[in-house]
């Protein structure tokens, strides 16, 4: 771990050294703890943008912070009471700042920190801290009262009774979102979606009563706010300017309103416009058509994501968490993914699913390689590769959606990860290692690249279905189907015939990666003796698992034992591209006909158990590596550069801030809302 005290005093002219550094010689390591690597990301080309441009990335990089603490909200209502009150510790401690106690708190709140809140960001589950409730009470007993965050009228010993048991127990709000098992959803998850009481069939019924099944363009019902119960009645509390989180909502529109003089054209301006509305008013058909904006804007360098989007977090599927993300486009490695939406038709026409959830005509299907320059929200620190919007099924059928890939974020893992072991204990064999030395780079960035731009924009929805009906089980399956539509493609003599791959044998590196990691890997991220909850996941495990068991008779995959260890060997590639296009062609089924019985049945059997013996070897092997199962970011520090005369000249960027330097800045310059949020 290296925190370099008094980072923030370096010069431009270092500033500027580090932006023109070459990736081999770049700081990628920020921090490690717990299981976690925290990482720098290279924002390569910024240096060449006009002033116009950096001016535009800057205020829509200050509107991607100003929303940080809706997702702590988001996530559980206590998440700002107690990074607010760890925060006060931290940095008012007078003890031994070396002892455990301590540094086990300075730990728990790092994990707070990078999940945004108390519950693990990947596996659901509650951390329990390493200091005792008793080192807690003595730490909170000794700092200034007027610096935690109490309730109006509340003691320090009214809170500590209050929040002691939701941080030291483990059966109080264990998980922050349940998607499987017969059980209330709503109930068993922690998140703040929904208010106390509200159960998941009055949830059903309380959206099932407002949409209309005739209606060709319904509006994401729910997306963008809470369900309480007020007086026995359930209500909605719309996050919105003058709504719920309306102090951060604020913030990020004066921001937004900042970046208008800079933008590029006047379809950037209207989508940013649109936006603002949306943040005023709150109104869902405005959201609607601030995405189609979004969508048709195709030939602007920069852009960003900035609002209530993804809906994993949400059981049901139907809210969404606060995000962000600003970029601009990596115009060579662009090539590639214009070849990719410039035959998207074709694509779409050779699936080897039914005909009659096929798109007769593919609209407005756009897919870029990004370069980021800032991540916020449930975008950050751990952040997407790849992301394809709006998510929409009506938008996406009449006007297409944009996909992108985060390049530099995939070159930041890609060099994090060379020589750690993790290869060299995993694989089977050498031709294994050469394939992904050789090619694994390139069939990852393409798989991420036909995932998020042709298979998230493939198929249709039959006329009448409802695109909520698959529940709980909708993110898994949704990303299922994207990754199936990949997996069947990447082998694909098209991809060799456009250039997209050098030579019909690259493939194999992708799919022995994918089944390595669906199979076993990825089991490093589960606890022992606990079961898989999250989607991305589910997904992997669901795939990986399918194929194993319908291509055993024929042995196309195998796991095979030498020296005690377990590996995957894949002996029949040919059959392997069969079994997935087999696998895509009903979940195509399943999300077309709202087949809930059928995904539901799919995601148990293969997505959530784990077999317990392969799981203890599988720890095991990896815990002697001394490698994090998680990575994420910091983020490069936007500096205004201004001549003697007050003027602009110049917005650089500063690589060398901290994790925990960081968070306590943001903590400090982006935290508007109440601690309670009610």
């Amino acid at each position: 771990m290296a925190l370099i005290a008094g980072t923030m005093a370096c010069t431009n002219r270092r500033e500027q050294e580090l932006a023109h550094a070459p990736a081999e010689a770049f700081n990628y390591m920020a921090d490690r703890f717990a299981d976690i690597e925290v990482l720098r990301y290279q924002v390569s080309g910024f240096e060449s943008l006009s002033l116009q441009q950096k001016q535009l990335l800057y205020h829509l990089s200050e509107a991607a912070l100003m929303g940080r603490d809706i997702l702590f909200d988001q996530n559980n209502r206590y998440n700002l009471a107690i990074r607010r009150s760890l925060e006060v510790i931290y940095q008012n401690y007078d003890g031994d700042r070396s002892a455990a106690p301590f540094k086990a708190l300075e730990t728990y709140l790092k994990r707070v920190w990078f999940s945004n809140g108390i519950h693990h960001h990947y596996a659901e589950d509650k951390f329990i801290p390493g200091f005792t409730a008793e080192f807690f009470a003595h730490c909170i007993r000794r700092s200034d009262a007027a610096l935690l965050p109490l309730r109006n009228g509340q003691t320090v010993e009214q809170w500590l009774n209050e929040v002691t048991p939701v941080l030291f127990q483990p059966e109080i709000m264990s998980k922050r979102t349940v998607q499987s098992g017969d059980r209330d959803l709503i109930v068993a998850s922690a998140n703040n979606y929904y208010g106390e009481g509200v159960t998941m069939a009055e949830v059903e019924a309380f959206y099932a009563g407002q949409k209309d099944p005739a209606d060709p363009r319904p509006i994401s019902f729910g997306l963008n706010s809470r369900l309480v119960k007020e007086n026995g009645r359930l209500v909605e509390k719309v996050w919105k300017a003058g709504g719920l989180y309306t102090q951060a909502i604020e913030k990020i529109v004066e921001e937004l309103k900042k970046a208008l003089p800079f933008a590029e054209n006047e379809i950037q301006k209207a989508v940013i416009e649109k936006l603002i509305e949306y943040y005023q008013t709150g109104d869902l058909k405005t959201f609607d058509a601030y995405a189609i904006l979004w969508v048709q804007d195709v030939h602007s360098d920069v852009d960003f994501v900035n609002g209530f989007t993804e809906t994993y977090g949400d059981p049901l599927g139907m809210k969404a968490s606060w995000e962000a993300t600003v970029n601009f486009i990596n115009k060579e490695a662009t090539k590639r993914t214009r070849i990719i939406s410039d035959n998207a038709q074709w694509f779409e026409d050779h699936s080897p699913t039914d005909r009659r959830f096929k798109k007769k005509e593919v609209k407005g299907v756009s897919a870029k390689v990004i370069t980021v320059v800032m991540l916020g929200g449930d975008c950050y620190p751990a952040t997407p590769i790849g992301i394809n919007l709006p998510n929409a099924n009506w938008i996406r059928h009449e006007h297409g959606s944009k996909s992108v890939t985060i390049e530099n974020i995939t070159e930041a893992y890609d060099k994090a990860s060379q020589g750690n072991g993790f290869r060299e204990e995993f694989v089977w064999s050498d031709r294994e290692l050469a394939r992904l030395a050789d090619y694994g780079f390139v069939t990852d960035n393409l798989h991420t690249d036909l995932h998020e731009c042709l298979g998230h924009g493939s198929g249709i929805l039959l006329p009448g279905v409802d695109p909520d009906g698959l529940k709980a089980y909708s993110s898994t399956l949704e990303e299922a189907r994207a990754d199936l539509f990949a997996l069947y493609y990447l082998p694909d003599a098209k991809l060799v015939d456009l250039g997209l791959t050098p030579d019909a044998e690259a493939y194999k590196a992708e799919y022995y990666k994918y089944l390595m990691n669906g199979l076993m890997t990825q089991l490093v991220r589960v606890e022992a003796g606990k079961e898989i909850e999250e989607a991305h996941m589910h997904n992997r495990q669901l795939i990986a698992r399918w194929v194993y068991e319908k291509g055993t008779p024929e042995q196309v995959i195998e796991l095979r034992k030498r020296d005690g260890k377990t590996y995957v060997v894949i002996n029949d590639y040919e059959a392997l591209r069969n079994l997935f296009g087999q696998l895509l062609a009903e979940v195509q089924r399943i999300k077309s006909e709202g087949d809930y019985e059928a995904g539901k049945q799919l995601v148990e059997n293969y997505g959530v158990k784990i077999d317990p013996q392969l799981h203890a070897e599988v720890l095991e092997r990896y815990a002697k590596l001394n490698v994090a199962p998680y990575k994420g970011f910091v983020n490069p520090v936007m500096k205004e550069v201004k001549n003697s005369r007050g003027e602009m000249t110049d917005i650089v960027l500063d690589y060398t801030e901290g994790y925990a330097e960081q968070m306590l800045r943001y903590g400090k310059t982006y935290s508007f809302l109440p601690t309670y949020n009610e």
